[in-house]
């Protein structure tokens, strides 16, 4: 019998309702529909199970969710026959549910949405997050996340899915909302680890291993990464006794079965890159020749100016500042980080005074206050020594 008190019942209506999705989803129900329907069963969860409580919670939704489901098909004729499919279907077996996930991120992650409308529905509709709550990790007003929700439940709506999607669709989408960090209340870092580690109980692709690995490798440094003030610390200055060596551990395993298959792919080298770097007891034993070497592979796999300039650093750690700087003309003007990049090298050659310049240009075109403020301190601290 579900435990209707505390933290936990929000927990697992959180997590019952992108499954319950799922299975009405699978079933041909019109998404936007279904994600209705759904949200209506849990409301009525909330006002009946504490007075009520059912022992199969998830059967419980999904029989009220396909009621109200059925009931929204009966008042269009055009859906006759949807309704009855739904209606003759039988409950759902234990080894659905990992189909279900992938289906519905599938959906969520479908191309005819653009990456913003697909990072939203996918919070919204499989993450389990309130509209509120995508809204604020965003920084946009809840009536305007709304909105952008709502056309994209249109949107996906009118597509045919009678299958899972391309996976490749799904991994780009993940890895943007695990780039957008720590914002508001919601850890999008921490929530793309969880849809990502579903998807990877849905699948047997090594790139979603990698992906996961690579989340794993890079979110084990979070303590790290800034000062008790929130002042950014690069990698290199790190403390590295900070990083978590269990989600390492995990990730370096995932990484080596991934590539125990064969099928390389692109976070699986991004993923190598990231356990050299987090193998290295200080920032001096970092391996950058196999570095290189795996920017290399990256490079043939998922050629891109943001890859070339990543390549160029390291190359500048593996064979010096020189060759690094030969690299980076490879790299368009307009590429974020370039002159921050080039400062870097430019100092490690020991011209100071371009340094300072550029670390002071990088400053200004910085996305982030964090970012601003760490650049114009090395401008500062290379002008005043």
């Amino acid at each position: 019998m579900v435990d209707v008190h505390g933290d936990g019942f929000a927990d697992l209506l959180r997590e019952l309702g992108p499954q319950v999705l799922g299975v009405l989803v699978r079933r041909g129900g019109d998404f936007a529909a279904a994600e209705d329907a759904v949200q209506e069963a849990l409301l009525e969860a909330v006002r009946r199970w504490p007075d009520d409580p059912p022992h199969e919670p998830r059967s419980w939704l999904l029989t009220v969710a396909r009621r109200k489901l059925v009931d929204e098909v009966r008042s269009a004729t055009a859906r006759q026959r949807r309704e009855e499919r739904v209606q003759r279907e039988p409950a759902p077996g234990p080894t659905e549910q990992a189909d279900d996930t992938l289906l519905l991120l599938s959906r969520c992650c479908h191309p005819a949405l653009s990456p913003a409308s697909a990072v939203a529905l996918t919070l919204r509709a499989v993450g389990g997050l309130t509209t509120r709550q995508v809204a604020q990790a965003f920084l946009v007003p809840e009536a305007t996340m709304a909105q952008r929700i709502s056309r994209a439940k249109r949107t996906v709506s009118g597509q045919r899915f009678d299958q899972p999607g391309d996976v490749r669709a799904v991994l780009r989408v993940l890895y943007l909302i695990f780039n957008e960090g720590f914002t508001g209340e919601v850890d999008l870092a921490e929530e793309a680890i969880r849809l990502t580690r579903q998807l990877a109980a849905a699948t047997d692709d090594p790139e979603v291993d990698g992906l996961l690995a690579l989340m794993l490798l890079h979110h084990a440094r979070r303590r790290a990464r800034r000062t008790p003030t929130g002042d950014l610390v690069p990698l290199a200055e790190q403390d590295r006794s900070l990083w978590d060596t269990a989600l390492i551990a995990e990730g370096v395993d995932l990484l080596q079965g991934a590539l125990a298959r064969d099928r390389m792919g692109e976070y699986q080298a991004q993923a190598a890159i990231a356990a050299l770097h987090d193998d290295a007891a200080t920032a001096e034993e970092t391996d950058w020749v196999q570095v290189v070497e795996w920017y290399d592979e990256l490079v043939r796999l998922a050629p891109s100016p943001v890859v070339l300039l990543n390549r160029a650093v390291a190359v500048g750690a593996a064979d010096g500042p020189l060759a690094g700087l030969r690299e980076l003309e490879q790299v368009p003007d307009d590429v974020p980080r370039r002159e921050a990049a080039a400062a870097w090298l430019h100092e490690q050659v020991g011209e100071r005074e371009e340094a300072a310049r550029l670390y002071a240009v990088a400053a200004a075109r910085a996305t982030s206050t964090a970012e601003r403020d760490h650049l114009t301190r090395q401008a500062a601290r290379l002008r005043h020594p």
